[in-house]
């Protein structure tokens, strides 16, 4: 079961640069993937990635990511992406 977005990368905590990078799940995806956090496999711009979804105030989800991934993927924080994730089998 795989979802596919559109989303715009950011910094978990704006007071501390050089932190967490990480993407919004959109609102109507999230029960879909489920409101907890999970490992998840896919893509991001086409580059493949292992990452962890973490659970966001007010209800919703972001994707964590790594800086090796964002550089495979060609993005920076504030770039928009694609990505294609899914959860991964316990």
């Amino acid at each position: 079961m795989a979802v596919t977005f559109d989303g715009t990368v950011r910094r978990w905590r704006e007071d501390r640069p050089g932190g967490l990078a990480v993407v919004d799940v959109p609102p109507d995806l999230v029960p879909e993937l489920g409101r907890r956090q999970q490992r998840v496999t896919g893509t991001l711009n086409d580059a493949p990635f292992t990452g962890s979804t973490m659970l966001v105030a007010g209800g919703g989800l972001c994707v964590g990511v790594s800086r090796a991934v964002l550089d495979a993927a060609h993005a920076t924080v504030r770039d928009g992406v694609r990505l294609s994730i899914e959860p991964v089998p316990r």
